[in-house]
């Protein structure tokens, strides 16, 4: 796996004439718009990459683009790969391995997700501040020694640092921030009613179907991650469960959150 990450990395390299990103972008379901934002230098299909998965889910472009934003050097997935899709869950993480051979200092990850706190409206964004994971763990199998430990911690995995800077700037945009528990399940069914009753016993504020694989294999490199979940769904509501409707949401609130990450990348 580490030969095939290298292999993968060197050929984008040579695509993009040595370009090292500072931060590395995952946009969600609906949020593909802000690569827009970006003063692209290179896009890559993730069909003509070495090694990639292709996405398969509507509302996820399936590109890699690289540029600047707010000054900063670049990397953003248009779309990104999920357990339900039929990967490996060592698959679905090649890319977050790959950014980091490229360069990567910090992922900022991004998500539609269904409301499990009450206080939580459709169109809300939600910081996440920690997560459950109820899919298989990436790091199952031998161990990477060269990327990281066998057993990584996992206490602040959603850096307390970024979470209070943005904190700050929304603070100062009006932007109105929610605050919470990410669930991971393997999807691609919309929860049932009592599996959003159990996730919020167990803790849960938000749950979606993808995230949690990229953020731990990043801390397993210790990279330090920010997360926003865009809320497009209420999940303990009678709302019946439409992807359609979750994209619409996602690029609506995703204005919000296009601000939100130029101003904290501008600010690193």
């Amino acid at each position: 796996m580490l030969e095939e990450i290298k292999k993968t990395a060197a050929w984008i390299q040579a695509q993009t004439a040595g370009f090292r990103p500072e931060v590395g972008i995952v946009l969600g379901t609906g949020l593909g718009d802000f690569a827009e934002q970006i003063e692209a230098a290179y896009s890559l299909d993730y069909k003509s990459i070495p090694g990639f998965p292709v996405s398969t889910v509507e509302g996820h472009k399936g590109r890699l683009i690289f540029g600047t934003l707010e000054g900063r050097k670049v990397v953003a997935m248009q779309g990104r790969f999920h357990y339900y899709e039929g990967y490996t869950m060592q698959q679905v993480t090649f890319p977050v391995r790959v950014l980091q051979q490229l360069g990567i200092g910090y992922l900022f990850v991004s998500n539609a997700s269904g409301g499990i706190n009450t206080s939580f409206r459709v169109g809300d964004l939600m910081v996440i501040t920690d997560h459950i994971n109820l899919m298989p763990n990436p790091l199952i199998g031998p161990n990477l020694a060269e990327l990281g430990p066998r057993f990584p911690d996992m206490h602040n995995c959603y850096d307390k640092e970024l979470i209070a800077r943005a904190t700050a700037i929304a603070e100062q945009e009006s932007i109105k921030l929610q605050y919470g528990v990410y669930v991971g399940g393997t999807g691609p069914t919309f929860e049932t009613q009592a599996e959003y009753r159990y996730f919020k016993a167990i803790g849960g504020d938000a749950a979606g179907m993808s995230t949690v694989p990229e953020v731990i294999v990043a801390r397993h490199m210790s990279i330090p991650v920010f997360g926003v979940s865009v809320i497009t769904n209420c999940g303990l509501s009678d709302e019946i469960g439409d992807h359609e409707d979750v994209q619409l949401q996602g690029k609506k609130a995703g204005v919000k959150m296009q601000l939100l990450f130029r101003r904290m990348i501008k600010e690193l």
